[in-house]
């Protein structure tokens, strides 16, 4: 081969491989805000089985730890925000921290479990917490850090700080510049230093769905980039899709405060299918693919073309029937598989084909449901479905919802049933004054699915419980030694 072709192709294989390289990777945040949650081993079996790699945590549940050792699926594990004072006040209670939760799963440096990030915070900076979190951010940030440095895993595992995107103003204005909220803008400004100095990442959820709920002037199309999108125009550049314009108000922000090269990981981005309107599996099948398919077509944005998130993280795993609903009832569904682990939807993460693979060999409770007795005078049903609902999860009932439709008295089956499940198929939870009967009958319609829920072992059951209680614990007892 001429000196001269050798070079050409030479030359192309280098350009190629370097373009294959920042191709963005595609993760999941596994959230265990569920009453009956799916057992760790199963859920790592299920990652596994579906080509997932990365997964991030909003905690430190030694289980669940423990289930990711050997898997090498790369972790992140999460500090919650009721953490942060104490970690602020204590290096102990970091290097304490660390130990437990980090060190202890990778035992001389190695990567039993493979941690990649510690995040510190989970959104902290939302407007809806208020400034309650700002001054134990940046302190809780550097103590986990030096804790790190002293257990001689810093190379290994980068601190980060998961921020909402509702930390800019500005964002769909077009004719307006775009800048952190006043009233971070100096907690961020330290946070951003930390991060540039130890060479992490900036961490941000980006929500098409949300930004469509709440900007009138953002279509369905757009959001779920469809290409027959009307664009938009942002800063002199045009965008045909609301990923790309809310990752370059991000982009923007950075650059206007000094750091236009940041690396930048979507930490959460996703797609309900129930709760609300506009939320399904066929809408969210759309928005994920195209997600997916963007990222990985390696096209970036208007203003970082061909160099897309270091990493995505989907919002969710699983559904998840203990998240709060503030936001909306369609919080409880941002799953790409149900709380059993069914898929909801297709989607390609590299497992070879675009169904997803189911979890197995899941164990459910009987097959037995409660429903409304239509012999009963049932005057007052609507008053203890009310009560039914106020302690389980209803939310397919919301407008839009996928038992929106079913009729009176189906709704209150809904209701009844919900709380059952929830209480174990207990006898006693399934009396409403007379009013619910338990039946051998699947009660399910149409779309509208009255779920059985998972059987779950009452030692795996009181771990997650004294887990998140000690939590709680420890969080209360620092905060009343801080206020003597």
């Amino acid at each position: 081969m001429p000196p001269i072709s050798c070079f050409l192709l030479l030359t192309f294989l280098i350009i190629t491989s370097s373009m294959a390289s920042v191709v963005g990777a595609v993760g999941v945040n596994w959230g265990t805000m569920a009453s009956h949650p799916l057992p760790p081993h199963k859920v790592v079996k299920l990652l596994k089985s579906n080509n997932i790699n990365k997964v991030k945590l909003f905690d430190a549940n030694s289980d669940v730890l423990q289930a990711l050792s050997g898997s090498n699926i790369a972790v992140t594990v999460g500090i919650p925000n009721t953490m942060l004072r104490s970690l602020n006040s204590s290096k102990k209670a970091a290097d304490s921290w660390v130990h437990d939760n980090v060190t202890r799963y990778m035992p001389n440096g190695g990567s039993v479990t493979r941690i990649e990030y510690v995040a510190v915070g989970d959104e902290p900076f939302h407007k809806s917490y208020g400034e309650q979190f700002h001054p134990f951010l940046i302190g809780a940030a550097m103590n986990i850090q030096a804790a790190l440095n002293k257990a001689k895993l810093d190379s290994k595992v980068k601190v980060v700080v998961p921020c909402s995107f509702d930390s800019f103003e500005s964002g769909f204005n077009m004719s307006s510049e775009v800048h952190f909220r006043p009233d971070i803008n100096k907690t961020m400004t330290e946070v951003l230093g930390f991060l540039g100095k130890h060479g992490s990442p900036f961490f941000v959820s980006i929500s098409p769905f949300i930004t469509h709920l709440e900007t009138k002037n953002i279509s369905l199309d757009f959001s779920l980039f469809k290409e027959t999108s009307r664009p938009h125009n942002f800063i002199h550049k045009t965008y045909k899709n609301s990923f790309d314009l809310s990752y370059d108000t991000v982009v923007t922000v950075l650059s206007s405060v000094g750091y236009p090269n940041m690396d930048i990981v979507v930490a959460k981005i996703g797609w309900p299918t129930d709760g609300a309107a506009n939320a399904s599996s066929y809408l969210a099948e759309t928005f994920i693919g195209g997600l997916i398919n963007h990222i990985h077509g390696n096209l970036g944005t208007p203003l970082r073309p061909h160099r897309p998130p270091l990493e995505t993280y989907i919002l969710s795993l699983l559904d998840e029937d203990q998240r709060s609903i503030a936001s909306g009832n369609f919080e409880r569904h941002w799953g790409l598989f149900t709380f059993d682990g069914q898929a909801k939807y297709h989607v390609d993460f590299g497992q070879g084909s675009s169904s997803l693979m189911n979890a197995q060999n899941v164990e459910y409770l009987s097959s037995k449901w409660c429903v409304v007795n239509n012999n009963k005078d049932l005057s007052n049903a609507t008053a203890s479905a009310l009560e039914a609902c106020s302690n389980a999860d209803c939310t397919a009932l919301s407008p839009g919802g996928s038992c929106f439709n079913i009729s009176w008295p189906s709704n209150i089956s809904y209701a009844f049933n919900s709380y059952y499940q929830q209480h174990d198929q207990r006898a006693e939870s399934c009396d409403f004054g007379g009013l619910g009967l338990i039946t051998t009958v699947d009660p399910s319609m149409d779309h509208c699915r009255f779920p059985i829920e998972i059987r779950v072992s009452h030692a795996e059951f009181h771990r997650l419980c004294n887990f998140q209680w000690l939590i709680l614990l420890v969080t209360a007892l620092l905060a009343a030694s801080l206020a003597v």
